[in-house]
């Protein structure tokens, strides 16, 4: 019989309509404001306790809480009833916990819990749309050049040593500027004549001072603009891989003026976590433990995660910088691990080290530049004012402390970590790259929607003008068939924000105009079916094959139409960029749905209210 479906199709496309009804329905749900409370170290909870107190503190102020929770991250979160109590929030409670915290603003789903279980969300909404976070970081170039000359200072060193050349290092050392104090001006001579042999870059000036030879060194300006123009471009690549690990839709990573990047993340509601991971300067050394002979000097003590210390060879063997990559997993004890992938030449130097020290033990050590922020007294405009300064201090410890049981290559593994969240942010850390110099935040705010709320309503609102004019033509012009075009339509828009939800894809002005097109497209699909069944209607086939033979001479005409659209696309989507891509995104999955629901669900509910019938007349 013509124009009927099996059951198992009927029960297909109502399956394929529950799914995305489920998974639209999270964008029916606003967030609320609210501020999000994490440690600096991701094994840290925050407690419950913590909360309570914030909660308390708020409320004095006639800040009031909807209510504060937990994540599964570790991480508390206060919802609050306005964004205005949103940022007089997150200042007070800052000031409160000091630097060990991050206080960052955030959007709290309100999404039921029935709902969430099953993995559903609203989809993200971009920086013209609903704004995102901005933030302004400032690259401490100080650090960034007295990093760099102490490690010509250790080359120097070690190369004096070697030719006899004593000295002290000079009281007036700083760290842009080293100064070298000899006993006699024939070794002083001779220092410098090594010193600007090997290092053409350095300007080098010598004198005497009550009987002492001096000798002093320091990069020269055009050295000085090089190792800035290089700690910008390496932390911008860092950056942008560690966004790229946060999976953000369109981000923006550029650098402002001579030390600042700008980093813009649209659609993000967890911004605790992307500063976490965005601001986190982090690196690996890898050293043997010192032997008992050991003299002082040829060693250091450090701190032990887990508590006492350790005594370690001054040595490294390799640094985080050269890892090539590193994944989060788990040991045969399921205890966090994390995988270590060396690069070539990293892989050489472990392996050297190991393979003669079988049976010693050689600790990982995590260092972490973390900003604190310090009260300096300056004098502005004459008078003398208190100013709150960001600086770093460096923090060593040993996250694990394991003996060498065979020569390593260039893969082994980190244990001893206390969580998985750890392990994760490890990993990331060491596969995004080290920073080549701190960074610290100099603004962090919530951008709103850049085209105002005015224009936004006014796009929003003539895609219903235009949906519901295109809903009344297809009603009066085709009549019956006119309305399943209609059901069919409105089901076109569920599954396009159902994908884009499950996707995680970033709605965007421009994506707004994909949905518009969508939308013309789809309905245009059902007026060739429709026109072809009136053709063949005119041409005397009986009503049944008219039906029949409308779905299937259109549907070669649908599908070319559709590909050679979606092809344009796929290539908008390849070479384009920011609103570009946006508008790309939803032209590519509307394509996809109004196919299965311009041809499929509309033939369905032909073929269930008209298939296998005597029909006398059709209503279209």
């Amino acid at each position: 019989m013509l124009n009927k479906y099996p059951i198992w199709k009927y029960f297909l496309v109502i399956f394929i309509v529950s799914i995305g009804v489920i998974y639209a329905l999270p964008n029916l749900y606003q967030d609320d404001p609210a501020i999000q409370i994490s440690h600096h170290r991701s094994a840290t909870a925050v407690s419950e306790s913590t909360l309570q107190q914030a909660q308390k503190r708020l409320e004095k102020q006639g800040i009031g809480i909807k209510g504060f929770e937990v994540t599964n991250k570790g991480a508390g979160l206060l919802r609050l009833n306005s964004f205005e109590d949103q940022l007089k929030a997150k200042s007070m409670v800052k000031d409160w916990l000091g630097d060990d915290y991050i206080v960052a603003l955030n959007l709290a789903a309100t999404t039921p819990d029935w709902l969430r279980s099953m993995g559903a969300g609203p989809m993200k909404l971009g920086l013209d749309l609903s704004g995102g976070v901005h933030f302004l970081l400032e690259v401490d170039m100080g650090k960034a050049i007295a990093t760099r000359l102490k490690g010509i200072h250790n080359e120097i060193r070690s190369e004096l040593s070697k030719q006899d050349l004593r000295y002290k290092v000079g009281s007036s050392s700083t760290s842009a500027r080293w100064v070298l104090n000899f006993k006699n001006e024939a070794k002083r001579d001779k220092a410098m004549q090594v010193v600007r042999g090997k290092y053409s870059d350095l300007n080098i000036n010598a004198g005497e001072d009550s009987a002492i030879y001096w000798l002093s060194y320091q990069f020269s300006e055009l050295k000085v603009k090089d190792i800035e123009d290089y700690a910008i471009k390496q932390n911008l690549t860092s950056l942008r891989n560690r966004v790229n690990e946060l999976g953000v839709s369109e981000p923006l990573v550029q650098r402002q003026g001579r030390n600042r990047i700008v980093v813009e993340l649209p659609g993000v509601q967890d911004t605790a976590e992307a500063k976490k991971i965005i601001g986190k300067t982090a690196n690996l050394e890898f050293r043997l433990a010192a032997q008992l002979d050991a003299k002082a000097g040829q060693y250091e003590t450090l701190n032990r995660k887990e508590g006492g210390q350790a005594k370690l060879e001054k040595k490294i063997i390799v640094t985080g910088d050269q890892v090539a990559d590193a994944r989060a997993s788990f040991d045969e004890n399921g205890r966090p691990q994390v995988n270590i992938t060396l690069s070539g030449g990293g892989g050489q130097l472990m392996n050297k080290a190991t393979r003669t020290n079988v049976g010693r033990q050689m600790a990982v050590i995590f260092i972490e530049e973390r900003p604190y922020t310090k009260e300096v007294e300056k004098v502005v405009d004459g008078k003398a004012t208190v100013v709150k300064e960001t600086r770093f201090k460096e923090e060593r410890k040993i996250i694990s402390l394991a003996t060498i049981q065979s020569a390593l290559g260039t893969q082994f593994r980190i244990t001893g970590l206390d969580s998985v969240g750890e392990s994760k942010e490890l990993a990331l850390l060491l596969r995004a790259g080290a920073f080549a110099a701190p960074m610290y935040f100099v603004e962090e705010r919530t951008v709103g929607p850049s085209l105002g709320k005015e224009n936004i309503e006014l796009g929003f609102k003539s895609v219903v003008v235009g949906f519901v004019l295109v809903l009344l033509f297809m009603l009066v012009y085709y009549k019956v068939f006119g309305l399943f075009a209609n059901v069919a339509l409105g089901l076109n828009l569920v599954l396009l924000i159902a994908f884009m939800s499950i996707l995680s894809a970033t709605l965007t002005l421009p994506g707004i105009a994909g949905i518009v097109l969508t939308v013309g497209m789809a309905v245009d699909a059902n007026v060739l079916i429709f026109s072809r069944i009136k053709e063949e209607m005119k041409r005397g086939l009986p009503l049944q094959h008219a039906i029949h033979e409308g779905y299937d001479r259109a549907f070669v005409t649908i599908l070319d139409a559709n590909i050679t659209t979606l092809l344009v696309a796929i290539i908008l989507y390849g070479v384009g960029t920011g609103p570009v891509r946006g508008f790309a995104v939803t032209l590519s999955i509307g394509i996809v749905t109004s196919i299965f629901t311009a041809i499929v669900v509309t033939r369905a509910l032909v073929n269930m209210t008209h298939g296998g019938r005597q029909l006398k007349k059709l209503w279209i």
